[in-house]
């Protein structure tokens, strides 16, 4: 049996922009997604902490060292700028190898960078 299990996550980000008319996805410094364990086009599931909402979509390479964290398309509608979000991707594990498994999780400050 193969379990859906967490992968990757950014914890604590602030979304520093939202694009409405831009064609959907979620702008990721590259560092970041470099840190995480995440690429260009993986899916990932985003959680408003402010509000609660949940919303899925694909990652886009941001600038490195940039810190930005932008939300684009019909998603702006569901963030403002400020708000701290979780950015999370999933990965299939065999249970034999559930036990070993360990995410990638990497904790964020106010600026998008990395905490110690």
């Amino acid at each position: 049996m193969q379990r859906f299990m967490l992968k990757s996550k950014l914890h604590g980000a602030t979304v520093t922009q939202c694009n409405l008319h831009y064609m959907g996805s979620l702008t990721v410094d590259a560092n970041l997604l470099e840190l995480a364990d995440m690429r260009p086009d993986e899916k990932v599931q985003v959680v408003n902490v402010n509000t609660g909402a949940r919303f899925e979509t694909y990652l886009i390479q941001g600038k490195a060292g940039s810190g930005i964290i932008g939300v684009n398309g019909g998603a702006a509608r569901l963030v403002a700028l400020g708000d701290k979000i979780l950015i999370i991707t999933y990965c299939m594990v065999d249970d034999a190898e559930c036990a070993r498994h360990m995410p990638k999780v990497v904790l964020l400050d106010g600026d998008n960078q990395p905490r110690p």
